[in-house]
């Protein structure tokens, strides 16, 4: 079975140039051009991950379907894509306004121009790391619930 991403960016070129990237390397990939596209992919289908550009229509386009993917039951990994990677206290201070950054609603930051080698070692290593996180989970959960039938 293959994985499927949901590929966010208004940028045509970026857009298909990663689709094609990510096909040729074993993914199933959808495309949105658009936050309002992204979200109603993401209610019609299940994916391993979503990626989506920072700046669409509006500079935080991207962490609003991030947020969405994190709402999603099928728990996607998430990596938002820039151009314009933060620094420091100018990407709280300018860019925030008063909400919660990038890391908090993110899993990964990839940083353009990504070179395909670049690109899937980073895609790789998310899932993978995203894989481990949701087993560790799942192990906690299934421990806490034994420990509570054990008490009561």
């Amino acid at each position: 079975m293959k994985r499927r991403i949901l590929l966010v960016d208004d940028d045509l070129a970026v857009l298909l140039t990663l689709k094609a990237v990510l096909e040729l390397n074993g993914f199933e990939v959808d495309t949105a051009g658009s936050s309002a596209e992204a979200l109603v992919r993401m209610e019609s289908g299940v994916y391993q991950m979503v990626i989506s550009d920072l700046r669409m229509e509006t500079e935080e386009a991207g962490l609003e379907v991030i947020r969405a993917a994190r709402r999603q039951a099928y728990d996607p990994a998430t990596a938002l894509l820039t151009a314009y990677p933060p620094s420091g206290n100018h990407w709280q201070t300018e860019h925030r306004n008063g909400q919660e950054d990038w890391t908090e609603n993110s899993d990964s930051l990839l940083v353009k121009p990504l070179g395909t080698g670049d690109l899937l070692r980073q895609v790789e290593a998310l899932l993978i790391r995203h894989a481990d996180k949701q087993e560790s989970q799942r192990n906690s959960a299934s421990k806490a619930q034994q420990t509570g039938r054990r008490a009561g």
